[in-house]
């Protein structure tokens, strides 16, 4: 009996959600250590180093036969940080500046979501089973936390309303997705590209919030504590759900028969 296809992508919950952002705050950070301060790389140079690294986790990544939390993420981690050496790239070196760079990123990332569409792939993220669905969602991650830098910046540079300020405005729109999740009829995979979208900007502003000088409206406590404390953070999560992962597959796996189809141990709570 051939083998049922099982998706390597993780159940969206609570835990998805808050490593989501831990990843993609860390992401803000690591890139600035290496293209500003202390290593000042530029952004172009940091941005071939990070795409290399992307290239190698997607890789192993799409190789793997089924969700293996340190891989999964790490593949979160390197999109999150290839994407803002790319965007600080786009806004400040190619002069496209906040507003235009995160106009460029949102089109793209429509065009990405309407060709995934058009695919006939599915866009329910706990049932992408098939490796062009998953390089579909890969692509739609790496475009999405690109533009997560462009608009964090946006918000709180080109309108100037601060880093702080910025991530509760971005912290009660992702509160007005969770309410419409549970007391609106609209499509839950419409609400979670969504989210998935903004938890980028709110890494971005939260994480500039701790880094930057006061001078420019941070607390000043700097890149590299900054990066040290979020990648222990990090993994501690990714740790805690590779342990739990574990368990929940020795459970399932041990009376089920070659062929039959994966059984998620979680209610999926975000459909």
């Amino acid at each position: 009996m051939s083998k049922v296809p099982v998706s390597k992508l993780p159940m969206v919950g609570v835990l998805f959600w808050t490593i989501k952002i831990v990843a993609t705050t860390l992401g803000e950070s690591v890139s600035n250590f290496v293209s500003m301060a202390p290593l000042n790389l530029g952004y172009a140079t940091s941005a071939l180093l990070f795409l290399a690294a992307f290239a190698l986790t997607l890789t192993m990544q799409l190789r793997t036969d089924r969700f293996r939390p340190v891989v999964f993420w790490s593949v979160i981690l390197t999109t999150s940080i290839v994407g803002t050496a790319m965007s600080d790239f786009m806004n400040r070196t190619a002069g496209l500046g906040y507003a235009g760079g995160a106009t460029v990123l949102t089109t793209l990332l429509v065009l990405v979501l309407i060709g995934w569409r058009a695919t006939g792939q599915t866009m329910d993220v706990e049932r992408i089973a098939t490796t062009k669905g998953e390089i579909l969602y890969w692509t739609a991650t790496l475009v999405s936390n690109t533009l997560g830098t462009s608009s964090g910046d946006f918000l709180s540079d080109g309108l100037g309303i601060g880093f702080r300020d910025s991530a509760l405005v971005l912290g009660g729109a992702m509160l007005l997705i969770l309410a419409a999740h549970y007391l609106s009829p609209i499509s839950g995979t419409v609400l979670f590209w969504a989210a998935y979208v903004l938890t980028r900007p709110l890494g971005a502003v939260a994480e500039n919030a701790v880094e930057k000088p006061v001078a420019q409206g941070g607390l000043g406590v700097g890149t590299t504590i900054t990066s040290g404390a979020l990648l222990a953070v990090l993994a501690i999560l990714v740790g805690y759900q590779q342990l739990t992962h574990q368990k929940q597959t020795v459970t399932l796996e041990g009376p089920r028969a070659e062929g039959q189809a994966d059984q998620r141990p979680e209610a999926a709570p975000w459909r």
